[in-house]
Protein backbone atom coordinates (compact mmCIF):
# COMPACT_ATOMS: atom_id res chain seq x y z
CA UNK A 1 0.00 0.00 0.00
CA UNK A 2 1.27 3.46 -0.90
CA UNK A 3 0.61 6.19 1.66
CA UNK A 4 0.94 9.93 2.08
CA UNK A 5 1.32 11.57 5.48
CA UNK A 6 -0.59 14.85 5.74
CA UNK A 7 0.60 16.93 8.70
CA UNK A 8 4.21 16.30 9.67
CA UNK A 9 4.15 17.17 13.35
CA UNK A 10 4.80 14.79 16.24
CA UNK A 11 2.11 12.31 15.25
CA UNK A 12 2.83 12.57 11.54
CA UNK A 13 6.49 11.72 12.09
CA UNK A 14 5.53 8.64 14.11
CA UNK A 15 3.13 7.52 11.38
CA UNK A 16 5.74 8.09 8.68
CA UNK A 17 8.30 6.05 10.62
CA UNK A 18 6.12 2.94 10.83
CA UNK A 19 4.89 3.30 7.24
CA UNK A 20 8.47 2.82 6.11
CA UNK A 21 8.74 1.89 2.44
CA UNK A 22 4.99 2.47 1.97
CA UNK A 23 5.52 6.23 2.36
CA UNK A 24 5.57 8.07 -0.97
CA UNK A 25 5.16 11.70 0.14
CA UNK A 26 4.81 14.10 3.05
CA UNK A 27 2.41 17.03 2.95
CA UNK A 28 2.62 19.96 5.34
CA UNK A 29 1.71 23.60 4.67
CA UNK A 30 4.31 24.93 7.09
CA UNK A 31 7.40 22.84 6.23
CA UNK A 32 9.65 24.04 3.43
CA UNK A 33 11.13 20.56 2.92
CA UNK A 34 7.77 18.78 2.65
CA UNK A 35 6.99 17.20 -0.71
CA UNK A 36 3.93 19.43 -1.05
CA UNK A 37 2.00 22.09 0.83
CA UNK A 38 -1.39 20.57 -0.05
CA UNK A 39 -2.60 17.05 -0.75
CA UNK A 40 -4.16 18.40 -3.94
CA UNK A 41 -0.63 18.88 -5.28
CA UNK A 42 0.05 15.12 -5.08
CA UNK A 43 -1.05 13.08 -8.10
CA UNK A 44 -3.83 10.76 -6.81
CA UNK A 45 -2.42 7.91 -8.88
CA UNK A 46 0.68 7.92 -6.65
CA UNK A 47 -1.04 6.81 -3.43
CA UNK A 48 -3.73 4.52 -2.04
CA UNK A 49 -4.19 5.92 1.47
CA UNK A 50 -3.54 8.96 3.63
CA UNK A 51 -2.38 9.13 7.24
CA UNK A 52 -4.17 12.31 8.31
CA UNK A 53 -2.42 14.07 11.21
CA UNK A 54 -3.94 17.55 11.09
CA UNK A 55 -5.75 19.85 13.53
CA UNK A 56 -9.36 18.89 14.22
CA UNK A 57 -10.90 21.78 12.28
CA UNK A 58 -9.37 20.52 9.03
CA UNK A 59 -10.40 16.87 9.32
CA UNK A 60 -13.98 16.90 8.03
CA UNK A 61 -13.29 18.62 4.69
CA UNK A 62 -10.17 16.57 4.01
CA UNK A 63 -11.95 13.32 4.85
CA UNK A 64 -14.77 14.06 2.44
CA UNK A 65 -12.34 14.95 -0.33
CA UNK A 66 -10.07 11.95 0.15
CA UNK A 67 -12.78 9.33 0.56
CA UNK A 68 -14.53 10.80 -2.48
CA UNK A 69 -11.34 10.20 -4.48
CA UNK A 70 -11.33 6.55 -3.39
CA UNK A 71 -8.51 6.91 -0.86
CA UNK A 72 -8.39 5.10 2.48
CA UNK A 73 -7.81 7.39 5.46
CA UNK A 74 -6.32 6.84 8.90
CA UNK A 75 -7.22 9.97 10.87
CA UNK A 76 -5.73 10.85 14.22
CA UNK A 77 -8.13 10.84 17.16
CA UNK A 78 -10.57 12.21 17.99
CA UNK A 79 -12.95 12.61 15.07
CA UNK A 80 -15.44 15.25 16.16
CA UNK A 81 -18.02 15.99 13.48
CA UNK A 82 -20.79 18.54 13.76
CA UNK A 83 -23.73 16.13 13.84
CA UNK A 84 -24.85 12.52 13.93
CA UNK A 85 -25.82 12.79 10.27
CA UNK A 86 -22.30 13.90 9.32
CA UNK A 87 -20.81 10.69 10.72
CA UNK A 88 -23.33 8.73 8.66
CA UNK A 89 -22.48 10.77 5.57
CA UNK A 90 -18.81 9.83 5.98
CA UNK A 91 -19.74 6.16 6.44
CA UNK A 92 -21.97 6.27 3.35
CA UNK A 93 -19.26 7.92 1.25
CA UNK A 94 -16.73 5.30 2.34
CA UNK A 95 -19.18 2.51 1.48
CA UNK A 96 -19.88 4.08 -1.90
CA UNK A 97 -16.19 4.33 -2.81
CA UNK A 98 -15.09 1.09 -1.13
CA UNK A 99 -12.74 2.95 1.18
CA UNK A 100 -11.92 2.86 4.87
CA UNK A 101 -12.07 5.72 7.35
CA UNK A 102 -10.30 4.58 10.50
CA UNK A 103 -9.95 6.80 13.58
CA UNK A 104 -6.62 6.01 15.23
CA UNK A 105 -6.46 5.21 18.95
CA UNK A 106 -3.08 3.55 19.30
CA UNK A 107 -3.53 2.60 22.97
CA UNK A 108 -5.89 -0.19 21.87
CA UNK A 109 -2.69 -1.97 20.79
CA UNK A 110 -0.91 -1.55 24.12
CA UNK A 111 -0.23 -5.18 25.25
CA UNK A 112 -1.64 -4.70 28.75
CA UNK A 113 -4.75 -2.95 27.37
CA UNK A 114 -5.41 -6.05 25.26
CA UNK A 115 -4.76 -8.21 28.32
CA UNK A 116 -7.23 -6.15 30.36
CA UNK A 117 -9.88 -6.54 27.67
CA UNK A 118 -9.40 -10.31 27.66
CA UNK A 119 -9.53 -10.62 31.46
CA UNK A 120 -12.72 -8.57 31.62
CA UNK A 121 -14.31 -10.61 28.84
CA UNK A 122 -13.45 -13.89 30.59
CA UNK A 123 -15.74 -13.02 33.54
CA UNK A 124 -13.10 -14.33 35.96
CA UNK A 125 -13.60 -11.14 37.98
CA UNK A 126 -17.34 -11.56 38.31
CA UNK A 127 -19.30 -8.37 38.77
CA UNK A 128 -17.24 -5.27 37.94
CA UNK A 129 -17.72 -2.53 40.51
CA UNK A 130 -15.40 0.30 39.54
CA UNK A 131 -12.81 1.32 36.98
CA UNK A 132 -10.63 4.34 37.57
CA UNK A 133 -8.00 5.65 35.20
CA UNK A 134 -5.37 8.35 35.46
CA UNK A 135 -3.62 9.59 32.33
CA UNK A 136 -1.03 12.26 32.85
CA UNK A 137 1.81 13.84 30.95
CA UNK A 138 3.91 16.92 31.45
CA UNK A 139 3.22 18.79 28.23
CA UNK A 140 1.45 21.85 29.62
CA UNK A 141 4.21 24.18 28.38
CA UNK A 142 4.35 22.53 24.96
CA UNK A 143 0.59 22.87 24.58
CA UNK A 144 0.69 26.50 25.69
CA UNK A 145 3.14 27.30 22.90
CA UNK A 146 0.69 25.98 20.26
CA UNK A 147 -2.30 28.20 19.52
CA UNK A 148 -4.45 25.42 18.07
CA UNK A 149 -3.61 22.92 20.84
CA UNK A 150 -4.16 25.37 23.70
CA UNK A 151 -7.78 26.00 22.81
CA UNK A 152 -11.24 24.62 23.48
CA UNK A 153 -11.38 22.03 26.22
CA UNK A 154 -7.67 21.19 26.14
CA UNK A 155 -6.72 18.00 27.96
CA UNK A 156 -10.33 16.76 27.99
CA UNK A 157 -10.31 16.60 24.22
CA UNK A 158 -6.74 15.31 23.94
CA UNK A 159 -6.30 12.69 26.66
CA UNK A 160 -9.96 12.30 27.62
CA UNK A 161 -10.74 10.94 24.16
CA UNK A 162 -8.20 8.14 24.79
CA UNK A 163 -9.84 7.27 28.11
CA UNK A 164 -13.35 7.21 26.64
CA UNK A 165 -12.17 5.04 23.77
CA UNK A 166 -10.48 2.69 26.25
CA UNK A 167 -13.74 2.33 28.17
CA UNK A 168 -15.44 1.37 24.92
CA UNK A 169 -12.62 -1.07 24.09
CA UNK A 170 -12.79 -2.82 27.46
CA UNK A 171 -16.48 -2.71 28.31
CA UNK A 172 -18.30 -2.19 25.02
CA UNK A 173 -21.04 0.35 24.58
CA UNK A 174 -21.94 1.76 28.01
CA UNK A 175 -24.86 4.12 28.57
CA UNK A 176 -23.19 6.03 31.39
CA UNK A 177 -23.95 9.66 32.00
CA UNK A 178 -20.67 11.45 32.65
CA UNK A 179 -20.24 14.55 34.74
CA UNK A 180 -17.31 16.87 35.24
CA UNK A 181 -16.19 17.06 38.85
CA UNK A 182 -13.44 19.59 38.20
CA UNK A 183 -11.90 21.32 35.19
CA UNK A 184 -8.91 23.55 35.87
CA UNK A 185 -6.66 25.92 33.91
CA UNK A 186 -3.60 25.95 36.13
CA UNK A 187 -1.05 26.95 33.49
CA UNK A 188 -2.87 26.98 30.17
CA UNK A 189 -5.66 28.90 28.47
CA UNK A 190 -7.48 25.61 27.92
CA UNK A 191 -8.10 22.98 30.60
CA UNK A 192 -4.93 21.25 31.76
CA UNK A 193 -6.49 19.08 34.49
CA UNK A 194 -9.94 17.42 34.41
CA UNK A 195 -11.69 14.87 36.61
CA UNK A 196 -14.91 13.24 35.35
CA UNK A 197 -17.17 10.53 36.73
CA UNK A 198 -19.50 8.11 34.97
CA UNK A 199 -22.32 6.87 37.17
CA UNK A 200 -23.51 3.32 36.56
CA UNK A 201 -22.07 -0.16 36.79
CA UNK A 202 -19.17 -0.19 36.70
CA UNK A 203 -18.62 3.23 38.23
CA UNK A 204 -16.07 5.10 36.12
CA UNK A 205 -13.51 7.65 37.28
CA UNK A 206 -11.41 9.39 34.64
CA UNK A 207 -8.63 11.82 35.52
CA UNK A 208 -6.47 13.51 32.91
CA UNK A 209 -3.76 16.10 33.27
CA UNK A 210 -0.93 17.92 31.50
CA UNK A 211 0.74 18.55 34.87
CA UNK A 212 2.23 15.12 35.57
CA UNK A 213 5.91 15.90 35.12
CA UNK A 214 6.69 12.20 34.96
CA UNK A 215 4.39 10.87 32.22
CA UNK A 216 2.19 8.16 33.68
CA UNK A 217 -0.86 5.94 33.18
CA UNK A 218 -2.61 4.09 35.99
CA UNK A 219 -5.73 1.93 35.93
CA UNK A 220 -7.47 0.05 38.75
CA UNK A 221 -10.47 -2.22 38.24
CA UNK A 222 -12.22 -3.50 41.37
CA UNK A 223 -14.60 -6.43 41.10
CA UNK A 224 -16.44 -9.19 42.92
CA UNK A 225 -13.67 -11.79 42.75
CA UNK A 226 -10.59 -9.59 42.74
CA UNK A 227 -8.97 -6.68 40.97
CA UNK A 228 -6.72 -5.91 38.01
CA UNK A 229 -4.27 -3.06 37.65
CA UNK A 230 -2.13 -1.47 34.94
CA UNK A 231 0.81 0.73 35.83
CA UNK A 232 2.36 2.77 33.01
CA UNK A 233 2.52 2.30 29.24
CA UNK A 234 5.29 0.57 27.30
CA UNK A 235 6.66 3.90 26.06
CA UNK A 236 7.08 5.06 29.68
CA UNK A 237 7.91 1.60 31.00
CA UNK A 238 8.34 -0.63 32.71
CA UNK A 239 4.64 -1.40 32.24
CA UNK A 240 3.09 -3.72 34.84
CA UNK A 241 -0.15 -5.72 34.79
CA UNK A 242 -1.35 -7.17 38.12
CA UNK A 243 -4.23 -9.56 38.77
CA UNK A 244 -5.24 -10.01 42.40
CA UNK A 245 -7.59 -12.80 43.49
CA UNK A 246 -9.83 -11.91 46.40
CA UNK A 247 -9.57 -13.93 49.61
CA UNK A 248 -12.76 -14.44 51.63
CA UNK A 249 -13.83 -13.27 54.10
CA UNK A 250 -10.69 -11.10 53.91
CA UNK A 251 -6.94 -11.42 53.63
CA UNK A 252 -3.94 -10.85 51.44
CA UNK A 253 -4.89 -11.72 47.85
CA UNK A 254 -3.05 -14.08 45.57
CA UNK A 255 -1.31 -11.99 42.93
CA UNK A 256 0.17 -12.56 39.51
CA UNK A 257 2.12 -9.83 37.77
CA UNK A 258 3.56 -9.33 34.30
CA UNK A 259 6.14 -6.65 33.61
CA UNK A 260 7.03 -5.43 30.11
CA UNK A 261 10.21 -3.56 29.32
CA UNK A 262 10.11 -2.81 25.61
CA UNK A 263 9.74 -0.08 23.05
CA UNK A 264 6.27 1.17 22.18
CA UNK A 265 4.68 -1.44 19.85
CA UNK A 266 1.39 0.36 19.30
CA UNK A 267 2.17 2.49 16.25
CA UNK A 268 3.39 -0.39 14.11
CA UNK A 269 0.57 -2.66 15.31
CA UNK A 270 -2.06 -0.06 14.52
CA UNK A 271 -0.65 0.58 11.06
CA UNK A 272 -0.72 -3.16 10.33
CA UNK A 273 -4.34 -3.22 11.55
CA UNK A 274 -5.21 -0.29 9.27
CA UNK A 275 -3.79 -2.13 6.26
CA UNK A 276 -5.93 -5.17 7.09
CA UNK A 277 -9.03 -2.95 7.34
CA UNK A 278 -8.22 -1.42 3.96
CA UNK A 279 -8.32 -4.91 2.45
CA UNK A 280 -11.78 -5.42 3.97
CA UNK A 281 -13.14 -2.05 2.83
CA UNK A 282 -15.53 -1.48 5.73
CA UNK A 283 -16.07 1.67 7.80
CA UNK A 284 -17.96 1.84 11.11
CA UNK A 285 -17.86 5.10 13.05
CA UNK A 286 -20.36 4.05 15.74
CA UNK A 287 -17.78 4.16 18.51
CA UNK A 288 -16.51 7.51 17.32
CA UNK A 289 -20.03 8.93 17.40
CA UNK A 290 -20.32 7.83 21.02
CA UNK A 291 -16.94 9.25 21.99
CA UNK A 292 -17.72 12.50 20.19
CA UNK A 293 -21.10 12.89 21.87
CA UNK A 294 -19.60 12.23 25.31
CA UNK A 295 -16.76 14.70 24.73
CA UNK A 296 -19.27 17.32 23.60
CA UNK A 297 -21.41 16.83 26.70
CA UNK A 298 -18.42 16.94 29.05
CA UNK A 299 -16.99 19.94 27.24
CA UNK A 300 -20.25 21.84 27.60
CA UNK A 301 -20.25 21.11 31.34
CA UNK A 302 -16.64 22.15 31.76
CA UNK A 303 -17.12 25.42 29.86
CA UNK A 304 -20.43 26.33 31.50
CA UNK A 305 -20.19 29.38 33.78
CA UNK A 306 -20.01 28.38 37.44
CA UNK A 307 -23.01 29.34 39.57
Amino acid sequence: MRVVVVGFGVQGRKRASVAGADLVAVVDPALADADARSIDAIDPSRYDAVLLCVPDAAKSELLTSLLGKGKHVLVEKPLILESESKYREVEALAAQTGTVCYVAYNHRFEPHFVRMRDVLASNVLGRIYKCRMFYGNGTARDVRSSAWRDSGTGVLHDLGSHLLDTIDFWFGHLDHQFRVVSARRYENKSFDHVLALGDGLPDLELEMTLLSWRNHFQCDVFAEHGSVHIESLCKWGPSVFRHRIRQLPSGRPEETAMTLVQTDPTWASEYAHFKILCGMGRTDLGKDRRVGACLAALGAQALAPST
